[in-house]
């Protein structure tokens, strides 16, 4: 059985665990508070209490409790845990890619991936798993809980790499076996034909899922370091590869890939989508760290 340990290291959740993963768009739950939501009415019963981290907001804060502890304590109730998450988990051959000295993207996302399952449940929110590379893998619905986390850990834990990757493909396939709209993290090296990964998005967009990428990425393909002639070798169809003069085509690979780069980009924005690219060679705690401080900050 896995084990939060075996994909986050201590330093890992001292960074993140007093970070939140909110909802910026409206969501549709049973619940409303800390994600906004459509439905209005519900009653509100007391849940727990947590403590203060910036952003939350000041009428909240429990006064009594600050008079007996000097510190700072958020009331928690019922209605503020239900944001359903699904995580999108690429598992295409290429994610295996591992530059010299560097976990491999897959690793990398894996990692990512236990990170946010372990926030979003930690903060009584429902997270679900989806893996797939040229077709839907495993579809694990979301739920909340610790039996819930150890069952999306042992997911990860089994989950290996292999197969060509067809995300536009999948993503449309997967819009109709999501019945609730709520947040979809898309975690892959997002590879492929970029206007067909686009309007892939769109269409999550089109039925009112708020949408969230992970890029991940290897310095190697962001950077293009080999300058002699070089056996590239096809991580996604076996036995295929060719031998290159890297130096000649460096140029016209690093061309290519600003343009599919800053279409990507456009087209997340131009949807509402907000796009992270993670690069391998930097601690995923870290990065992860920043950007949810940011998304909290214009939340």
């Amino acid at each position: 059985m896995a084990h939060v340990a075996d994909f986050l290291k201590p330093a890992d959740l001292q960074k993140i665990s007093n970070l939140q993963v909110v909802a910026r768009l409206v969501v549709e739950g049973y619940f409303s508070g800390l994600h906004k939501s459509p439905h209005k009415g519900f009653s509100v019963e007391f849940a727990q209490h947590r403590q203060y981290v910036h952003g939350d907001e000041i009428r909240r804060l429990d006064w009594k409790v600050f008079g007996k502890t000097d510190r700072y304590y958020i009331r928690e109730f019922e209605e503020e845990t239900n944001l359903r998450s699904t995580i999108l988990l690429d598992l295409s051959g290429s994610m295996s890619y591992a530059g010299e000295g560097r976990a491999s993207k897959h690793d990398y996302a894996l990692r990512l991936t236990a990170a946010l399952a372990y926030l979003m449940l930690q903060q009584r929110d429902s997270v679900g798993l989806v893996t797939f590379d040229r077709a839907l893998r495993r579809i694990i619905p979301p739920r909340s809980g610790v039996p819930h986390l150890r069952l999306l850990l042992d997911e990860l834990q089994g989950a290996q790499p292999g197969g060509e990757t067809s995300l536009a493909k999948v993503f449309h396939d997967l819009v109709p076996r999501i019945h609730r709209r709520g947040l979809l993290i898309i975690i892959s090296d997002c590879f492929g034909d970029v206007s067909e990964l686009v309007s892939a998005l769109a269409h999550f967009r089109y039925a009112k899922h708020e949408v969230l990428i992970f890029q991940v990425v290897d310095k190697d393909e962001l950077e293009f370091p080999f300058r002699q002639f070089t056996r590239f070798e096809s991580l996604e169809t076996e036995g295929a590869f060719r031998q290159l003069d890297a130096a000649q085509i460096r140029a016209a690979y690093l061309e290519n890939l600003a343009t599919f780069q800053k279409q990507l980009a456009d087209g997340c924005a131009r949807h509402r989508i907000d796009f992270v690219q993670m690069t391998t060679d930097r601690p995923f705690a870290d990065a992860l760290a920043q950007y949810l401080t940011r998304r909290l900050n214009r939340a």
